[in-house]
């Protein structure tokens, strides 16, 4: 008989995972509610005004890992969604005098580093190519779903395709993937170039949300993950959502309500009720209980297993192994109003010039940053951290008043266990003025045109948006925490250990950043157990 449950899916988490699932599923004739515990949809990828009249998004805060798939399945552009690309990717001050600028051309890029070293600007090329390469394998991936490690023959199968596209490089190229997946990025880039800015300029990718050293075994990954992405059909590009990174979840919002999914916001799910047949729906914080045949998470995995189920339905082994799931990415964020644009003493200006339009990296070498891990390890914060500094009311004017501007400042290394007894709440607002100083330090005049500012410790990442240990990528990216390890050996499918619960968040193949590929990749299981009548649903006419 068919279930009599009112809902074919609940998504626990109207992030940009759970609002893509939620539209494929509806997409193929599911009935489908979205809880978000939030006033507002969109997870970490929102859009908030933080000081009157300035609004900025609140905690992710560039575009490029957003896939055009799921850009254009979910219709977004028509739904208003315009990504502007960054004229320059990168812009770091170096010193008083010296800085260097990546990205607009290769040409333009190969002048600026020709500044340091001619030999690592000739080596540009081939480095940009070895990337690509390696990228277009992992490019491959990303839409499948990875083999579950004593799978039938369909993961058999998916090892064997896998391993044919490696097996089509030659061996030279096989070696840099190799180096990729394993190698420390300073290793890397080491071997690559002699000359520190373009070290620092590259090895920064590979510390972004991730607590490591550049010489951390494992880093040169992360880098490889941070050039996968696009803007506008241009591969390894940044850009801006015209209307802040919560213009990409409004508008994934408006395709699953035009596809008939239901969104509930102020919404906090505190159980996944299970019993002997499996998941049979949720209850809220209010009490109330709502029952469906699957419930599809879009949380942290430690989030979900340790805090919503109870123990006692999970295998003692498993649960063990969620509780050794590394998550802490010692990020620091920061929205701040400003006055007037930042001068920077190596390149003087306050008019918007195309480095203001860049990312600003205050990191000018991989012993920078490697020495703002290992203080932040000692003494909980970096005494000279590292800051990306992103300003993009210099190309929207939507979020500032005419003349002022918004940043956004992403910091790392903030560890989110401090030691000594410090506490997060104590130590916050001295950790966002010693952030302040750290740009200041390079535009002089930063300090005094802050006209205000929201800080997010990591402490205030697990609060307000449920990013365990203030972890951006819901895990660390590391090798036993990727492709058929994530989350757990076994249930790389999406699929959880209780039957009728998935999991679409970013702690699923490929891991984190703005993508919507595990929302989509989740979808694409979940639809498949439908057809094959695992639920017995009723669904509308014509679905599936």
């Amino acid at each position: 008989m068919p279930s009599s449950k009112p809902y074919d899916a609940l998504i626990v988490g109207g992030g940009h995972n759970g609002l893509t699932c939620a539209c494929y599923l509806a997409g193929a004739g599911l009935k489908v509610r979205v809880l978000e515990r939030r006033p507002v949809v969109g997870g970490a990828a929102v859009t908030e005004e933080f000081f009157p009249r300035f609004r900025n998004s609140t905690a992710s805060y560039t575009v490029s890992l957003l896939h055009p798939t799921v850009i254009r399945d979910l219709r977004l552009a028509e739904h208003g969604l315009r990504i502007i690309e960054r004229p320059v990717s990168n812009f770091l001050p170096l010193s008083d005098t010296q800085y260097l600028k990546v990205g607009g051309s290769l040409a333009a890029t190969q002048a600026e580093v020709a500044r340091y070293s001619k030999r690592d600007a000739e080596r540009l090329p081939a480095y940009y190519a070895m990337l690509e390469q390696a990228a277009a394998v992992l490019r491959s991936l990303l839409l499948e779903t990875p083999p579950n490690v004593g799978g039938g023959l369909r993961d058999i199968v998916s090892v064997l395709k896998t391993g044919n596209r490696v097996r089509k490089l030659d061996m030279a190229a096989r070696r840099d993937l190799l180096d990729l997946l394993t190698k420390s990025a300073g290793d890397l880039l080491d071997s690559w170039f002699e000359s520190g800015p373009i070290k620092a300029a590259f090895g920064f990718d590979a510390i972004v949300g991730n607590f490591a050293s550049p010489y951390t075994p494992g880093s040169a990954y992360v880098l490889l993950h941070h050039v996968f992405g696009e803007v506008n059909g241009k591969r390894g590009a940044w850009g801006h959502a015209v209307g802040g990174m919560g213009a990409i979840t409004q508008a994934m919002a408006q395709e699953a309500r035009h596809r008939g999914v239901e969104i509930d916001t102020d919404c906090e799910v505190v159980k996944v009720c299970v019993d002997g047949r499996g998941t049979q729906g949720v209850q809220l914080a209010d009490g109330r209980v709502i029952e469906a045949r699957c419930v599809v998470s879009n949380l942290n995995p430690k989030l979900l297993y340790l805090k919503l189920i109870d123990e006692s339905a999970l295998d003692a082994e498993f649960v063990q192994r969620i509780r050794n799931w590394k998550c802490g990415s010692a990020t620091f964020r920061m929205n701040v109003a400003l006055a007037e644009l930042p001068d920077f003493s190596c390149l003087p200006g306050k008019s918007v010039g195309d480095h203001h339009k860049s990312g600003i990296i205050i990191a000018p070498s991989l012993r920078y940053m490697e020495q703002a891990y290992f203080d932040a390890r000692t003494y909980g914060c970096s005494r000279a951290p590292v800051v990306e500094v992103l300003i993009p009311s210099t190309v929207d004017d939507t979020l500032a008043p005419p003349g002022k501007h918004v940043a956004s400042l992403f910091c790392q290394h903030f560890n989110p266990q401090l030691p000594n007894d410090l506490d997060w709440d104590e130590i916050k607002e001295p950790a966002a003025d010693l952030v302040i100083d750290t740009v200041t330090r390079y535009a002089p005049n930063f300090k005094a045109a802050v006209l205000g500012r929201k800080v997010l410790s990591p402490l205030d990442l697990e609060r307000e948006f449920g990013l365990t240990g203030g972890d951006i990528f819901h895990g660390a990216l590391t090798l036993d925490q990727l492709w058929s390890a994530r989350p757990v050996l076994g249930h790389a499918d999406y699929r959880g250990p209780v039957k009728g619960l998935y999991m679409c968040g970013a702690g699923t193949h490929p891991g984190g950043g703005v993508t919507g590929i595990p929302g989509h990749n989740a979808a694409r299981e979940i639809i498949r157990d439908f057809k094959r009548g695992r639920f017995n649903a009723k669904r509308k006419s014509g679905a599936l």
